[in-house]
């Protein structure tokens, strides 16, 4: 009778606690979550940081978090084996609160891949004491990072021995500027009357002319040709090699700002979901950042490279015909894998607008070194 009655109030009490956890176990429940930085380089490291509170007198005896990651986002310690074909992986956190209590997680993650993250809900699911029921909610948990583009050493770029792109970071081409002022000089044979300062006369008691700075007409912009065919609707296959570009498209632009040459980007593709600039979601805008200086257009170019599809909006061809009519007087660097007959008419008819234009040929790290030699010298224009 006694192990009857122990067992009838065993099963109520696990029964009443069972009920008590469904119940009230996910209310009154915070979660949050953020990344470190908001902005990283690739193959960079950040953090995750978890935030859990339990704002009730129940204490929660294990919670499980449960969040999909893209696999392109490393957490410290993980070695899974991941084919091309999954995108995500499962990321579980097990906790337990007390009453009122608040936890903080930090998770190191490497971030692998150029590209831009959001994470946006976490599944939490309780149980009980004894492990005989759980319950389940989800939880908006958003958490953003852009990785921009891995920066490559200008000399491990392959620029052509002739290129002109490093004569560009240290010439100017020198235009007085009349609206800067960088002092004043002795007046010299030949220097026009409107340029006298007489301030600087009269301090000096000799005839003293303004001394100008000087401004720089010529601009650099930086292409990138993702297409591997004439087909605009074949799917880019080595996307491996166009990364490669843009990593090289990013550091050029690093570096030439840093010069102080006023530098921008385009190419043919488009920007992710929801950063495109068009209106009807069936057209596909290419990306075009006119030519500016600073850091602030460092890190727009950066951020817009971070945030390009693999894939075209239109051919290169037809992206080169756009700037017929409105680019000269500009320097261009043109990344490729490949130049067609049509690409090669529109490049000779913006050189004669007064562009400089320059290639940077993309080769595929897996073709024999005699074969790419073969197919650079047959791309070339004469």
């Amino acid at each position: 009778m006694n192990i009857a009655w122990f067992l009838i109030i065993t099963l109520l009490i696990s029964g009443f606690q069972s009920y008590i956890f469904t119940k009230f176990g996910l209310l009154r429940l915070k979660y949050s979550r953020v990344f470190s930085k908001e902005a990283v380089f690739a193959g960079e490291e950040i953090e995750m940081v978890d935030e859990l509170v339990n704002n009730k007198l129940l204490p929660i005896p294990w919670l499980r978090l449960e969040s999909n990651i893209d696999r392109h986002l490393r957490f410290a310690g993980k070695h899974n084996q991941m084919t091309d074909f999954q995108w995500e992986e499962l990321h579980r956190t097990l906790f337990s609160l007390l009453p009122y209590q608040k936890i903080t997680r930090r998770h190191k993650v490497c971030c692998t891949k150029r590209g831009y993250y959001e994470l946006k809900t976490v599944s939490l699911t309780l149980g009980d004491v004894l492990g005989i029921t759980e319950s389940f909610k989800q939880f908006d948990a958003k958490a953003v990072v852009t990785v921009y583009p891995e920066l490559t050493a200008m000399e491990d770029i392959p620029l052509p021995s002739h290129s002109w792109l490093g004569n560009i970071m240290v010439r100017r081409w020198i235009i007085d500027d009349p609206f800067v002022i960088a002092g004043a000089r002795e007046y010299s044979y030949g220097d026009p009357l409107n340029s006298v300062n007489w301030k600087a006369t009269a301090r000096t008691d000799k005839l003293q002319v303004s001394k100008r700075d000087y401004t720089a007409d010529h601009h650099l912009m930086i292409y990138i040709n993702f297409d591997e065919t004439e087909d605009i609707w074949m799917p880019i296959q080595n996307k491996a090699l166009f990364e490669k570009g843009i990593s090289y498209a990013a550091s050029i632009a690093q570096y030439s700002i840093s010069k102080g040459i006023s530098t921008g980007f385009g190419c043919n593709a488009y920007l992710i979901e929801p950063f495109g600039q068009s209106t009807d979601p069936n057209v596909k805008l290419p990306v075009r950042i006119e030519p500016a200086s600073g850091k602030q257009q460092l890190t727009y170019l950066f951020d817009t490279m971070a945030k390009l599809s693999m894939d075209r909006s239109m051919s290169f061809n037809r992206f080169l015909m756009e700037d017929i009519e409105q680019r000269n007087n500009t320097d261009i660097l043109i990344i490729t894998s490949t130049l067609t007959e049509n690409v090669t008419e529109k490049i000779r008819l913006l050189e004669t607008q007064g562009n400089k234009i320059e290639f940077l040929m993309l080769i595929d790290d897996s073709i024999n070194i005699d074969d790419r030699e073969g197919e650079v010298k047959n791309e070339q224009i004469s």
